[in-house]
């Protein structure tokens, strides 16, 4: 059993991506199908499929490299917000990444989405997570 289902998400993308793997395979959950769809909007990831054989169903994740230099989209993944302490912050006070080069996932009442979104949206919500 897993305590925390979307540190284990970030932890198999960032695996896949130390290792060069072209796709990584993820059980699935809602919160980590809105997760993928933020990133493929925002271009970290090439491309996603959800698949729904067996009772929780998979997402397979085609991850994104530089064709000449080989270097990933994605340089990094945190984990914010985790089981044992919560971070929630305002729409005042939603974090900048990299000074705007990075985004943080929010989980919000409207779903889903980047710290940028959020703040037009004036809606604060649970950082889930920082990629840059």
């Amino acid at each position: 059993m897993n305590t925390d289902p979307i540190a284990d998400y970030l932890t198999r993308v960032r695996n896949a991506i130390r290792a060069k793997h072209r796709i990584v395979e993820i059980p699935a959950s809602n919160i980590k199908k809105e997760i993928t769809k933020v990133l493929f909007d925002k271009g970290y990831i090439q491309n996603y499929k959800f698949d729904e054989n067996g009772p929780q169903g998979t997402i397979k994740i085609a991850l994104k490299y530089n064709p000449v230099t080989k270097q990933p989209a994605i340089v990094d993944l945190q984990r914010v917000s985790r089981p044992g302490l919560r971070q929630y912050r305002s729409a005042d006070n939603l974090p900048r990444i990299l000074n705007g080069l990075g985004v943080a996932i929010v989980s919000t009442s409207k779903g889903v989405m980047t710290d940028k979104e959020a703040k037009t949206l004036n809606v604060g919500g649970e950082v889930l997570c920082y990629v840059y």
